[in-house]
């Protein structure tokens, strides 16, 4: 199932409003993340879902779901902070939204910095 599946998309008496995240996020005065109704969008979002799967439920065996959320999330930290990316000109995924960060820091809620490991010094 994708995000432009009918359960996500608002209809008001038959008539089109339109996709639910856009819209909040132009209510809010924000730019749409993303492209809805683009396959290659999906494809994006699906292609990771297969990367995750692969380094995490198709390679363990997890004895509790608090054991596989832990894997995910300290593999995901794993990945945004030393996973260089092609399509991101081999940089990693931090570098790009730290740069985003200090050219639009009103477009954030946190510092992304309080999300990297560090020593607690």
């Amino acid at each position: 199932m994708t995000d432009n599946e009918v359960q996500f998309v608002d209809r008001y008496q038959g008539v089109w409003i339109g996709h639910i995240f856009a819209r909040t996020c132009q209510n809010n005065g924000r730019a749409s993340p993303h492209q809805t109704y683009h396959p290659w969008t999906n494809c994006q979002a699906e292609r990771m879902v297969r990367t995750i799967k692969e380094a995490t439920t198709k390679s363990f065996h997890y004895a509790s779901i608090q054991k596989l959320r832990r894997h995910v999330a300290d593999w995901l930290i794993a990945y945004n902070f030393t996973e260089q990316l092609k399509a991101l000109k081999f940089r990693m995924p931090y570098e790009i939204i730290d740069q985003l960060w200090k050219s639009k820091p009103d477009a954030f809620t946190t510092r992304p910095s309080h999300q990297m490991l560090a020593p607690n010094s």
